[in-house]
C-alpha cells in the first residue's frame, strides 16, 4: 500500500496535461503559497469540502454506472474505470490533453468560487445561498456559463453541479437582447466566463443584477511527470472518489440544467433537465450507438443545444471516450483532422478520430470542400473518412441527395436521428441494420412513441402528432406551469408539436412542425419538408425552404425560397437572367410532385436565416417576407 505522500504524488502527476513537459508551471494562480514539492490535490479536495460536508459521511460508490442518478456519480464510475487502466485523456483542446482528474480539480476551483459568493437562490439580491443553509450550497441557483467548447466549459458545468447549482449554458452567438432574455428569464445569479468573454459579460451582468466571475483555466500542475504505479493510481483515485462522494446534497430529481429552445416557432422557453434525466439520456445514447472507451469524437458543435452537449460531450464522457474540441467548424480543419488520423499508407494515428456528428449544413460544406480538391487529395480524403466507425446527422432534416452523395464519397450512410430540447433524443436509425432514407428510425431503448390524430385517437399508420415518453423527459418549462401542463397528455407522454407518420416497417417519418411546416392549401394538409426534399434534387438548388403564405382563396399558397448553386448563379449572371424561374421549376416538378404540391411563388436568395444548429428559422423567414 503506498504512503499518503505517495498517493498525493500520484494524483498530482496524473493531473499534468499529457503533452506538457515536467515542471511546466502554467498556472501559478493555483499555487499562491505552496512550493511545487508540497502541492497536494487531496489536501485541496479536503479544503474544498470540509466546511460544507462536516456532518455528512461518505457513501459507497455505486457498483455500476446504470445505478447512478447524477452525472457526478457517473464521474466516480469513470474514475473507477480509469483506476484500473491508468488515467487517460478525456478532453483534447488547442493541442493539449486533459484527463478527468484535472477536470474535477478545476471543477473544485469553480465550486470554491461559487460557495464563497453571495449567490442568490431566486435571483433577488436579498437572499443568498449562504443565508439559506449556512454551507454555501447553492440550492438550485442558476449559474450562466459562457465559454467556447473547452475543458473550462466542462469544469464549469461540473463545478456548478458539485455546488448544488443549475447550469445555464449561454450561446456565444446570441446578440445582447437574446442573452438578456435568457439571463432574466432564468434569474441567473452568477455568470462564469472565460477571459475572452469577460468584458462583455461583466457589462451585460450589470443589467440583470448578476455577479460575474472568471472561469479558472484548466492547466498543468508543476510536478514531475514520472509515471505513477498502478497501486498509486488506484489509491489516489479511490481517495478522489471518496472526496466527491462526501457531498450528498444533490438528488437525482433536482434540476441540473436549463437549456433554451431555439425559438424558431415562438419565444425561447427554458427547459429544465434533472440530474437523473441527464444520466438516463447518456445511458440510452451510449447503448444505442455503441459508444466505447476506444472512441475519439471530433466535436464541432455549439454547447447550448442538446446535439453538442449530450450526443457529442456528456454521452462520450460517460462512456470513457475522448472528446476533441474544434471550437469553430472548419471544412479544411475537419478534412485535415481525418487525414491526420488515417494516412493513405494504411496506418492509424494514436489519436485517430472514430466518431463524427454534425448537422446537414456541415456535410454540405464538407462536400463542397471535397469537390474543390485535386484528384489525389480527394482519394486520400475519401480513404480517411471511410475509416471512421460512425458518422451521424441531425438537428434538421437530411436531404436525400446529400445523404446519397456523402455515402458515395465516404462510404458512410449517415445515421439520422430525431430529438428535441425537451427530451434530447428519442428516435434513431439503427447502428447495425438498415438506415432508411427520409426517416428518423424507431424509438431508442426505453423510449416510447405514439401518434395522436386530431380527434385525439391513437394511430399506427395515419398522420398525427408525435408524442414521446422517456426517462430523459424534462422536468418542466422554467416558471411556466400552465405551458408545462398543456404539453402533456394522459400517461406522461409529451406532445412534440411535430407531425409524423410511420412506414410499413415502423420507421418514423417527420413531416414537419405542426405550426411551421404543415401547410393547409385548398383543403390539403401538406408537408413543407416533403416538398423541400424534392426541390433539393433540382440541379440548380443548393438550399431551399418551403412555407405557406396567407391566401384568401386557398387559405395558404406554397412559397419556395431557393438559394442557387454558385455555378448556376455565374451562368445566370453571364446570360443576364435568373438562375431559376417559377415556370422552369413548375415544369420540372410536374412528374415529381402532385399539382397541389407545386410551389406557386418563388424567391431566389443568397442565403437562408438559420439558428446556431443550422436549422432554417421559418419565423424569421416570414418576418423577412412581411407576413
Amino acid at each position: 500500500m503506498p504512503t499518503q505522500a505517495g498517493a498525493r504524488g500520484a494524483v498530482a502527476r496524473l493531473m499534468t496535461p499529457l503533452n506538457y513537459p515536467a515542471g511546466h508551471a502554467s498556472s501559478p494562480h493555483l499555487l499562491p503559497h505552496l512550493l511545487p514539492s508540497s502541492y497536494s490535490l487531496l489536501s485541496r479536495l479536503r479544503r474544498h469540502f470540509s466546511s460544507s460536508s462536516s456532518s455528512s459521511s461518505s457513501s459507497s460508490a455505486y457498483n455500476t454506472r446504470q445505478n447512478t442518478s447524477t452525472l457526478m456519480e457517473v464521474v466516480q464510475e469513470v474514475l473507477k474505470h480509469g483506476s484500473t487502466h491508468g488515467v487517460r485523456a478525456a478532453i483534447r483542446s488547442d493541442q493539449k490533453s486533459y484527463n478527468l482528474v484535472q477536470l474535477i480539480a478545476s471543477a473544485l476551483d469553480v465550486y470554491n468560487i461559487l460557495r464563497n459568493k453571495k449567490t442568490t437562490q431566486n435571483g433577488s439580491k436579498g437572499s443568498s445561498a449562504e443565508g439559506i443553509n449556512g454551507t454555501g450550497f447553492l440550492c438550485g441557483a442558476r449559474i450562466g456559463i459562457v465559454a467556447k467548447p473547452s475543458p473550462e466549459f466542462v469544469a464549469g458545468i461540473f463545478g456548478t453541479w458539485l455546488s448544488g447549482g443549475v447550469a445555464v449554458p449561454l450561446a456565444l452567438s446570441y446578440p445582447e437582447a437574446e442573452l438578456l432574455h435568457v439571463m432574466n428569464d432564468s434569474d441567473i445569479s452568477m455568470i462564469l466566463s472565460t477571459k475572452e468573454h469577460q468584458d462583455i459579460m461583466e457589462s451585460i451582468s450589470t443589467k440583470c443584477s448578476a455577479h460575474c466571475s472568471l472561469l479558472p483555466a484548466v492547466t498543468s500542475v508543476p510536478v514531475d511527470c514520472q509515471e505513477p504505479s498502478s497501486n498509486e493510481v488506484t489509491s489516489s483515485i479511490s481517495s478522489l472518489m471518496a472526496e466527491i462522494d462526501s457531498s450528498k446534497d444533490i438528488r437525482g430529481d433536482d434540476p441540473a440544467l436549463i437549456l433554451y429552445t431555439s425559438g424558431t416557432t415562438g419565444k425561447p422557453k427554458g427547459v429544465v433537465h434533472t440530474h437523473k434525466g441527464i444520466v438516463s439520456q447518456v445511458q440510452i445514447l451510449s447503448e444505442a450507438w455503441g459508444y466505447q472507451s476506444e472512441d475519439q469524437f471530433l466535436h464541432c458543435l455549439p454547447l447550448h443545444h442538446v446535439h453538442g452537449l449530450f450526443n457529442a460531450l456528456f454521452a462520450p464522457l460517460y462512456s470513457g471516450s475522448v472528446v476533441e474540441f474544434m471550437p469553430k467548424f472548419s471544412v479544411r480543419g475537419v478534412w485535415q483532422r481525418w487525414l491526420e488520423s488515417y494516412p493513405d499508407d494504411g496506418s492509424k494515428n494514436n489519436e485517430a478520430i472514430t466518431v463524427f456528428t454534425g448537422v446537414p449544413t456541415m456535410y454540405t460544406r464538407l462536400l463542397q470542400g471535397y469537390d474543390s480538391m485535386d484528384p489525389e487529395q480527394q482519394s486520400a480524403s475519401s480513404f480517411a473518412a471511410k475509416q471512421l466507425r460512425l458518422m451521424m446527422c441531425g438537428s434538421s432534416a437530411l436531404p436525400s441527395p446529400l445523404m446519397k452523395r456523402w455515402e458515395e464519397v465516404t462510404g458512410h450512410r449517415l445515421l439520422e436521428r430525431y430529438g428535441m430540447t425537451e427530451f434530447v433524443m428519442a428516435l434513431s436509425n439503427p447502428l447495425h441494420g438498415e438506415r432508411k432514407e427520409g426517416t428518423v428510425g424507431k424509438p431508442l431503448p426505453r423510449v416510447e412513441a405514439k401518434i395522436i390524430m386530431e380527434d385525439g385517437t391513437e394511430t399506427t399508420s395515419e398522420v398525427g402528432e408525435l408524442c414521446i415518453r422517456s426517462p430523459s423527459l424534462f422536468k418542466e418549462y422554467w416558471r411556466k406551469p400552465e405551458v408545462t401542463a398543456e404539453s402533456f397528455i394522459d400517461g406522461g407522454f409529451f406532445k412534440t408539436g411535430d407531425t409524423v407518420t410511420v412506414d410499413d416497417e415502423g420507421y418514423f417519418i417527420i413531416l414537419g412542425r405542426t405550426n411551421a411546416d404543415i401547410m393547409k392549401v385548398g383543403g390539403y394538409k401538406l408537408s413543407a419538408l416533403e416538398i423541400e426534399s424534392v426541390l433539393l434534387q433540382h440541379e440548380t438548388v443548393l438550399e431551399c425552404a418551403v412555407l405557406g403564405l396567407p391566401d384568401e382563396a386557398y387559405g395558404e399558397i406554397i412559397c419556395a425560397i431557393v438559394v442557387p448553386k454558385d455555378d448556376a448563379k455565374k451562368r445566370a449572371e453571364l446570360d443576364s437572367k435568373p438562375a431559376l424561374t417559377l415556370e422552369a421549376l413548375t415544369s420540372w416538378s410536374k412528374d415529381k410532385l402532385a399539382p397541389y404540391k407545386i410551389p406557386t411563388r418563388l424567391y431566389l436568395w443568397d442565403s437562408l436565416p438559420r439558428n446556431a444548429m443550422g436549422k432554417v428559422n421559418k419565423k424569421e423567414l416570414k418576418k423577412l417576407l412581411g407576413v
